[in-house]
């Protein structure tokens, strides 16, 4: 028997939250861990090249995101693997990704460490 007067947890598109249903932005760093960069083999959400992931109260998804370098040859590609693989993810309106390169990317001490940098 539920307490149908239990507080219900809810995500940032207002859609209720159960045990172990992810909320909008749980999907979209999920799928993001599934795209890999080319040159190092490691996937961009672990690199660090997502700077913000905003999901609006009409489910647009704007993606802040930078490249390893400026002349990445592989950035285009990236930028339309994140927005590809974001929207089949469905439930939202529109996504943009947008390339920024302030602050600069600089790997983590994980990052340096797994290239054998550290």
């Amino acid at each position: 028997m539920s307490d149908t007067n239990a507080p219900h947890e809810t995500n940032n598109d207002n859609t209720e939250l159960s045990g172990t249903e992810l909320s909008g932005r749980e999907k979209i760093i999920e799928v993001l861990k599934t795209i890999e960069d080319p040159e190092l083999f490691i996937d961009i959400w672990f690199l660090g090249l997502i700077y913000g992931i905003d999901i609006n109260e009409e489910n647009k998804v704007a993606i802040q995101m930078t490249f390893t370098s400026a002349m990445c040859p592989a950035g285009p590609w990236l930028v339309d693997q994140v927005k590809t693989k974001v929207e089949a993810l469905g439930g939202f309106t529109d996504v943009s990704v947008k390339v920024v390169f302030s602050p600069p990317w600089s790997p983590s001490e994980d990052v340096r460490a797994m290239l054998g940098l550290i």
